[in-house]
């Protein structure tokens, strides 16, 4: 597995979907970005298409709103949260291999305004069920 450590300022779920919401803290009022882990990104391999929600949209804490295609697979993805998508990441969209070079960073998926989240996990609680570093 990738030897990547998971970032501890944000959440995270089974899925391997992370949201820049720090753990444990409350729904923000502002809106939040997500993105999918290192984990996911290794695992899938060269990303070739990326399928998001659209602008306005809204999705569900847990519900699948899109999906990462690579050379080896098609992955859903299921948002942490609930809300309306308030910015989707376009340069993402134009170079899907940001998503595998930078996860956490410029390979972020799109942002929503948060009304509720799913159940989030930790870095350190993330990192022990996939076996990688925190």
């Amino acid at each position: 597995m990738s030897a990547t450590p998971i970032p501890d300022d944000r959440s995270y779920t089974e899925e391997h979907e992370w949201v820049l919401i720090a753990p444990g803290a409350a729904v923000p009022d502002e809106p939040v970005r997500i993105g999918i882990t290192a984990v996911a990104a290794q695992a899938l391999g060269d990303l070739v298409y990326l399928d998001l929600p659209e602008m306005g949209a809204t999705v569900t804490a847990g519900e699948v709103c899109g999906e990462v295609e690579s050379t080896k697979t098609v992955s859903e993805l299921y948002p942490p949260v609930s809300g309306e998508v308030t910015e989707v990441n376009t340069a993402a969209i134009d170079d899907p291999s940001l998503v595998t070079s930078d996860p956490y960073g410029q390979g972020w998926l799109f942002a929503v305004a948060p009304t509720d989240t799913a159940v989030l996990l930790t870095a350190a609680e993330y990192a022990d069920k996939n076996g990688v570093p925190a």
